[in-house]
């Protein structure tokens, strides 16, 4: 039994996390927020989506690219585009739009996606829409319409040197194009090159012999990322030169190449601890760039990134009840929760992905180990601190309901899920709360959608 309480025990971590704060009744808030009565209002199992969270994270990267640029004397633009298949909801999209911002695309069905925000007010023709992956007919078709409605800034990037053929023969007036490299993994990872892109050894040949003398395609873009994300790692700082010096060759034979896009992989904040220099890591970025195109004599090139998880991951929590503890084998204390976190937050399945978890209430009960159990009958439905390190410290339960959040879950689960479709033992999506403040930066709560009900899964398994 410990002899001091859990608020006790996490008092140092949650001074560098001025997000979360503990009232005096041992209630947790997060950016302001007092969540247990927005718990004991809707119930659980619970997502909420903070919006201006999402308004924050882009004008932070902006604001810590531009100023970098500034410090450099870098001659090129920035250019912030939101990674779409990251969260595909309306609310993400309009709020990242309020921003300025532009965007990217990975599906043919993301196009709808964008005639849908221009027909509502929320984007304008002249957005940059970069179009990313392998495309089937129907995505180049759509992204077709798209430049042939005059959406001039729509960028398909090219991932193979088939794919510019559909867009030679359907588009009769200028429009632009970009030229993805194929990236090598890490070296741990089960395949040595990257599907995505075209290889390095042929991009610039294959420029010259098939698509230089193009009456109308221009090319006015590289694309460059890696699958790890942005990391100070050998890997990194090596797959970059290598982009670097094609971009080299290609700008001196193709003066419409402007952009060098260095896609997305900026990391979220995933623990209370967390601690990552985002601007010396962009001051560095920038800086090879520029010390490369001054020893190849070349212009400095306009920098586009691609932020999905950024800029989204930091705006959810995920909310659960404790339904019982269970006493295993002697040693093991597992809390029941009353959902699934296979079904709800996959990557803490599939990729061992760990958030932030805290209890909402009881900060001042003592504590204990425990692990996290979900619903599902999968021996795998189970939540642990860490992929290395299994404890996991709880408030002892008492005649007081346990409310537990995980923080910063708002990029890629509800896809990986298949939100609103069926799940494993056929747990169902949670309710979803998006919060906003307003005019008067009162917050305000909009309930997008109730708890997935039974009718609904019946009716997509054909009953």
């Amino acid at each position: 039994m410990s002899t001091f309480s859990y608020h006790e025990l996490l008092k140092d971590d949650l001074k560098n996390s001025p997000e979360f704060k503990v009232s005096n009744q041992g209630d947790l808030s997060f950016n302001g927020i007092d969540l247990k009565p927005i718990l004991e209002k809707h119930g659980t199992p619970l997502k909420i989506t903070y919006l201006p969270i999402i308004s924050r994270q882009i004008n932070k990267a902006k604001e810590m690219f531009n100023s970098t640029m500034q410090k450099l004397d870098y001659k090129g633009d920035y250019t912030y585009c939101y990674c779409t298949k990251s969260s595909h909801f309306s609310f993400v999209l309009k709020e990242v739009l309020n921003n300025g911002v532009h965007l990217e695309t990975s599906s043919a069905y993301d196009i709808p996606i964008i005639e849908s925000l221009y027909k509502s007010g929320h984007l304008s023709k002249d957005k940059f829409i970069v179009c990313n992956g392998f495309k089937r007919p129907e995505y180049t078709k759509n992204i077709i319409k798209l430049i042939n409605n005059d959406f001039n800034n729509t960028i398909p990037i090219l991932d193979n040197t088939e794919e510019f053929k559909a867009y030679a023969a359907e588009i009769k007036k200028p429009f632009k194009y970009g030229l993805r490299i194929a990236t090598e993994e890490v070296p741990n990872f089960q395949f040595y090159t990257s599907r995505l892109g075209i290889q390095p050894k042929i991009i610039v040949d294959y420029y010259k012999s098939q698509l230089q003398d193009h009456p109308h395609g221009s090319l006015v873009m590289l694309h460059f990322f890696i699958n790890t994300g942005i990391k100070d790692q050998v890997y990194y700082w090596n797959e970059l030169a290598k982009c670097l010096k094609i971009y080299a060759e290609l700008k001196k034979i193709c003066p419409t190449l402007t952009g060098l896009n260095i896609g997305g992989g900026l990391p979220f904040k995933n623990k209370l601890d967390f601690d990552y220099n985002y601007e010396d890591f962009i001051y560095q970025i920038l800086k090879e760039i520029k010390e490369t195109c001054k020893e190849s004599n070349t212009e400095e090139p306009n920098i586009f990134t691609e932020f999905g998880t950024y800029t989204v991951a930091e705006a959810s929590a995920n909310f659960y009840s404790v339904l019982d503890e269970k006493n295993q084998n002697d040693r093991e204390s597992w809390y029941m929760i009353d959902n699934s976190f296979m079904t709800t937050l996959p990557d803490t399945w599939g990729i061992d992905q760990r958030f932030i978890i805290l209890p909402i209430n009881n900060w001042h009960n003592d504590y204990k180990t425990a692990f996290l159990g979900g619903l599902t009958c999968d021996s795998m439905d189970f939540y642990n601190a860490d992929m290395h390190n299994n404890k996991l410290f709880m408030p002892n339960l008492d005649e007081n309901k346990l409310y537990i959040g995980l923080f910063n879950t708002g990029a890629y689960q509800e896809a990986l899920s298949g939100y609103g479709g069926i799940k494993h033992c056929l747990i169902p999506s949670p309710k979803h709360v998006v919060i906003s403040r307003d005019e008067k930066n009162e917050l305000d709560f909009e309930v997008f959608a109730e708890e997935q009900s039974s009718e609904n899964m019946l009716k997509t398994l054909g009953y």
